[in-house]
């Protein structure tokens, strides 16, 4: 009795076989190619995006060494603001999907009604969502008859299924900023303000249930796809977060920090956003969320852009060596600024830099940069909730990094607490899965996992005051 949990992310693809135990019995990773085809724009090739994830759910079965007729379901959880349409007829895709990160719709978002779209979608108007990239493909290619639109997860659904269906979970559709998260449907004032169709968009199913059946050609059988979830809400319940007031941090390409506030709905006044996630059972239950847009990709950028680092490993004893920043402090906007400030035109700055500033000094201040930002969405997120933050699970690459989690400990002053599989988007689509198809029960499957925690020490005040007022500084320049 084994779960498939397709995790399609950034970066890439990742595919986890595990039993009823949580245990993961085989892996497979396939990179994703990125494109960027103009400063700002980023694309995916939507094949591409289909072809590195059946790559790894294939290998995640083949390194498992179990019979294909034993998966017994498939969860899937996936980057949720890119946007895809393909031809329903054909299968084919029209456009490279556009990707969250893409800042092409930026201006187009700063004419829309702020007011409006928050209390229909609990969302801010940004590119970063999808309403405003389905405008403007749907714009370029002349409003295409038989189109389909739909995020990651409807697409991978589509191909798995062969066209036979076209769905979507609450999470997803509530990122669209097409969803009204109040009557949970796509709202009809929000697509004439955007020109989308109704007959394009999917379906929206509980996020546990089945959603339809892979078909025979990819795994000897077919399989019910039994868990939806997009990548944050499946890592909120992938930690088990299911009480008002839990939280968790997922640090990856960004880092995004999501807070469960049961059926109460949340209306942020310190810049977070309210989504949709999960109950124990897969019925939607609110969240506030905060997205930092940039958190491991500036590690990334050290290594690819600068060649600071070989490998992103290599920040860990670097920054252990140092007792200090040395006062240097880096705002890493490289795509603007998300929560709680959201002002697209900033862009990364580092300040402090001396004479005797050094390269370990910048691998230093970019971690720092984590947990700071990270700390910011914290104290927005206890504000509006009226909940303390208790404590605070993490996973994600970069939680990895001992110093980091140690460090970001002492920055919140509340104890962190990592799990044996840092995978938990994965894990939290394979939970998911498994309670659509009554395999078990979420608290059951995730009572087994393991964590090691971080204890807080000394709250380093003095970096904390100098990064407000590097944030500040980036703020003002952007807007001035």
């Amino acid at each position: 009795m084994f779960v498939l949990a397709l995790d399609q992310g950034t970066t890439g693809s990742t595919a986890l076989l595990l039993d009823g135990s949580g245990k993961v019995l085989g892996k497979g990773y396939r990179e994703l190619p990125q494109h960027f085809p103009k400063p700002g724009w980023v694309e995916h090739d939507p094949e591409e995006i289909w072809d590195t994830t059946i790559g790894a759910a294939r290998e995640a079965v083949g390194n498992a060494r179990v019979s294909r007729r034993d998966v017994k379901a498939i969860g899937i959880t996936n980057q949720r603001e890119t946007a895809i349409l393909w031809d329903k007829a054909t299968g084919r895709p029209l456009h490279r999907a556009i990707v969250w990160q893409d800042r092409r719709t930026a201006e187009r978002c700063r004419e829309l009604d702020a007011a409006m779209i928050r209390a229909k979608t609990g969302l801010l108007p940004d590119a970063y969502f999808s309403a405003t990239k389905a405008e403007w493909l749907m714009r370029e290619l002349g409003d295409p008859g038989g189109a389909a639109f739909g995020t990651v997860d409807t697409w991978l659904v589509h191909k798995l299924t062969k066209g036979r269906a076209h769905v979507t979970d609450p999470s997803n559709a509530s990122r669209t900023m097409l969803y009204d998260i109040d009557h949970h449907r796509w709202d009809p004032e929000l697509l004439r303000l955007f020109g989308v169709r109704e007959d394009m968009l999917p379906q929206v199913l509980p996020s546990a249930g089945v959603f339809g059946f892979a078909d025979a050609e990819w795994f000897g059988h077919e399989v019910p796809i039994a868990g939806i979830a997009g990548d944050q809400q499946a890592a909120l319940f992938g930690q088990g977060c299911f009480e008002a007031g839990s939280a968790k941090t997922t640090y990856g390409t960004g880092a995004f920090l999501l807070m469960n506030t049961g059926g109460r709905r949340v209306a942020s006044q310190s810049g977070l956003l309210t989504t949709v996630g999960c109950d124990a059972t897969g019925a939607p239950a609110y969240a506030l969320e905060g997205s930092i847009f940039i958190a491991g990709a500036a590690v990334q950028w050290l290594r690819d852009g600068l060649g600071v680092v070989a490998k992103a490993g290599e920040t860990e004893a670097i920054a252990r060596k140092l007792d200090s920043n040395g006062g240097v402090t880096f705002v890493p906007a490289l795509a603007g600024l998300g929560a709680p400030h959201w002002e697209p035109e900033a862009r990364g700055t580092i300040f402090g830099i001396t004479r005797g500033t050094t390269k370990a000094h910048l691998i230093r201040a970019t971690l720092e940069s984590m947990a700071f930002a990270t700390r910011e969405v914290v104290d927005a997120m206890s504000a509006d909730a009226q909940l303390p933050l208790a404590g605070m699970k993490v996973d994600g690459g970069a939680s990895q990094n001992d110093w980091l989690m140690q460090y970001q400990a002492d920055v919140l002053g509340v104890a962190v607490q990592r799990p044996d599989v840092v995978e938990t988007t994965a894990l939290g689509a394979a939970a998911l899965a498994g309670v659509g198809t009554g395999l078990w029960k979420a608290h059951d499957f995730l009572a087994q996992r393991h964590y090691q925690t971080f204890k807080p020490g000394a709250r380093p005040e003095q970096d904390w005051r100098q990064w407000q007022r590097a944030v500040r500084a980036v703020l003002g320049w952007a807007r001035s």
